[in-house]
């Protein structure tokens, strides 16, 4: 496989996937600490730097531009500074802005962490769930259709309220109708709504909140992946397990267990943005999904040894090709 690869990061250029799903700001504030405050026992850190970085959905599509894809964003921002500032990063990548839907009644997601030391000390969250509208919902309907190529779809769901069960009903029969492959990233609340797809991806803590079950065995995890590939009638499902690698089930009956590759981790966030981007684009380009599935493995250890929220990069993903395969 290791020969293929750049051959289909070729074929990757010419790919246009959606991701359909939350997009949010993270921001950092950097800083010393030397010393306690004297109004509580907590330290105070001397901010150096205050740095915005896309986050959520967003970074799904950080990963796919990097690997070459043409991404097209579709998430819900608020009509405020912060919205402001997320098209401004945007538009510095080089991420088109068509499918971002400005909200009056809602405000930008954003996480801000602050690091002290070069360690986080506490993180904030600024943001609205509630679920969209039916104006957003036909917002990004409209968006799709009106795409004159559209090679693969992703939801990337965080439980923020961009994406509720009326909008993946429409999105997965115009995918359908239009023979484009689906790809989930799934989280709790629409764990289950997710069904006719190509493709669904969750973690091991979701997969036992989605089918109230443990996954505490090898035969277990096999359960749910068949459970999951029954009930929700989808084409594959890959249930990613931390250290323990991840599992892919198909629907043919194979079942592949694909192992963790030791590396020095940094910083598991953001790892499973790259995976999902990392088997979307490969399958898109003509990759089985075991092959797929196999690349995504080797691209999120890539990002796991890096601090902080990374996209991945083509000649990473060929280096390492090179020295696992």
């Amino acid at each position: 496989m290791k020969n293929k690869i750049e051959s289909f990061l070729h074929k990757i250029s010419n790919k246009t996937i959606a991701i359909i799903g939350d997009v949010m700001l993270d921001q950092y504030f950097c800083g010393n600490v030397s010393r306690v405050s004297p109004e509580a026992p907590v330290p105070v850190v001397d901010i150096t730097s205050e740095t915005y970085h896309l986050g959520g959905a967003a970074n799904v599509a950080q990963n796919l531009k990097s690997l070459g894809c043409k991404p097209i964003l579709c998430g819900l921002l608020g009509n405020d500074n912060l919205g402001n500032s997320f098209l401004e990063i945007c538009d510095k990548m080089g991420l088109d802005t068509f499918g971002l839907f400005r909200d009056k009644n809602r405000i930008t997601t954003v996480k801000t962490r602050i690091i002290g030391n070069g360690q986080q000390i506490v993180r904030m969250d600024k943001e609205i769930t509630t679920p969209i509208n039916i104006e957003g919902e036909v917002f990004f309907v409209d968006t799709l259709k009106s795409l004159p190529q559209l090679d693969g779809i992703i939801f990337e769901d965080y439980d923020k309220g961009t994406i509720n069960k009326n909008l993946i009903k429409k999105i997965i029969t115009f995918a359908k109708k239009n023979n484009i492959p689906i790809f989930v990233d799934p989280k709790f609340n629409n764990f289950s709504n997710y069904h006719n797809t190509t493709l669904f991806k969750p973690n091991k803590r979701e997969t036992e909140v989605g089918l109230k079950t443990v996954l505490n065995s090898k035969e277990n995890i096999i359960e749910a992946g068949n459970t999951i590939i029954k009930n929700f009638n989808v084409e594959n499902v890959l249930i990613t397990l931390g250290v323990d690698g991840m599992m892919l089930f198909e629907k043919n009956g194979y079942i592949t267990s694909i192992p963790t590759i030791v590396r020095q981790v940094a910083d598991v966030s953001g790892a499973g943005d790259t995976a999902i981007a990392t088997i979307a684009a490969m399958y898109v380009s003509g990759m089985t999904i075991s092959d797929a599935a196999q690349v995504a493995n080797i691209t999120s250890g890539i990002v796991c040894e890096k601090p902080g929220i990374v996209a991945i990069e083509k000649k990473e993903l060929i280096k390492a090709m090179h020295k696992y395969y």
